[in-house]
């Protein structure tokens, strides 16, 4: 049985919840969208400006960016500041048999070094509970890769200790990616942090399964490996009956990649393998009826790759 879901809110982050949702028009807020018998929802973290593009693609160049900004403005560029506006979401999905959380955020209380994600108090609890599920009705947490804007809210911490966020569910891990980042980070590294307080415990814990890059939740929802951004970056790909989706992760940050869609981010750990995946996925997509739904675009999120005029463009729902 769920238990209720006690979430302690200071006076400053209701405020806080309260800015932010003044801020987000309902271009901002994806509407719940059905595939066959699946339910999806979108449980939005934050929505704001996070990079100069230039920075973000290493790439890019000033003049490409400006032929883009007739459609980027106002929803995914600051005329003012030049810097790309970018989502931080998750995705709840709903089927017959079992409620799935794609991506956990940036979370609570973690120590981070960027700035305005650390000890950061974002209403992303509350809006989980706004489409009624509580943590413990969650089955599974899929993590599309492990930066720490994908697995903050994995754990809460209570007690002083880290401990899973969602009870009853079992956290789905890449084998290779978790492998990749065991290995590879040290107290030092930048990353740590979050694999250290995010990741770490749920392992601990004993409620995480490390699977394959092809690995199958249900039929109908399965991994689809889609490595650069990370090693084992992976998609989860969605069909129900004539419907098709695709949570996209990383895979692109912005729409901006997808007529640019040779350009990786500077986040990204291997940029030519980011590129050759990135292009494929977005040509293989161009005028057909997947709808995709990436980690960072805001706005209404869901969209489809068309082919305008040789030119492919992301075009949003609504």
């Amino acid at each position: 049985m769920a238990q209720n879901y006690a979430f302690p809110r200071s006076e400053e982050s209701g405020k806080l919840h309260t800015a932010l949702m003044g801020c987000l028009d309902e271009r901002d807020k994806m509407k719940t969208r059905s595939f066959g018998d699946v339910r999806v929802d979108t449980v939005v973290e934050h929505v704001g400006q996070f990079a100069n593009p230039l920075e973000m693609y290493p790439d890019a160049t000033q003049e490409i960016v400006d032929s883009h900004r007739h459609w980027m403005e106002p929803h995914h560029h600051d005329a003012a500041s030049g810097m790309c506006i970018m989502a931080f979401q998750s995705y709840l999905i709903r089927t017959p048999h079992h409620t799935i959380l794609v991506d956990s955020c940036v979370g609570e209380d973690k120590e981070r070094g960027r700035p305005s994600w650390n000890q950061a108090k974002w209403p992303w609890m509350t809006n989980l509970l706004a489409h009624g599920v509580q943590p413990a009705e969650i089955d599974y947490v899929m993590c599309t890769h492990l930066h720490p804007d994908h697995v903050g809210w994995n754990t809460q911490l209570l007690g002083g200790r880290w401990v899973p966020t969602f009870p009853n569910a079992r956290y789905l891990f890449s084998a290779g990616e978790y492998a990749h980042w065991e290995a590879e980070l040290t107290p030092d590294h930048p990353r740590a942090p979050a694999f250290y307080d995010s990741v770490l415990p749920v392992v601990e814990a004993g409620r995480a399964d490390l699977v394959s890059d092809d690995f199958e939740i249900e039929q109908g929802l399965y991994f689809e490996p889609t490595p650069g951004h990370t090693p084992h970056h992976v998609a989860l790909r969605l069909e129900a009956g004539v419907d098709k989706g695709v949570f996209a992760g990383d895979l692109m940050h912005h729409p901006l990649q997808v007529p640019e869609r040779q350009w990786s981010t500077m986040f990204c750990s291997d940029a030519d393998a980011s590129r050759v995946t990135r292009t494929k996925f977005v040509e293989d997509a161009a005028d057909t009826d997947v709808i995709i739904m990436p980690a960072h675009f805001a706005g209404e999120s869901a969209g489809r790759v068309v082919d305008h005029g040789g030119t492919l463009m992301f075009d949003f729902l609504d």
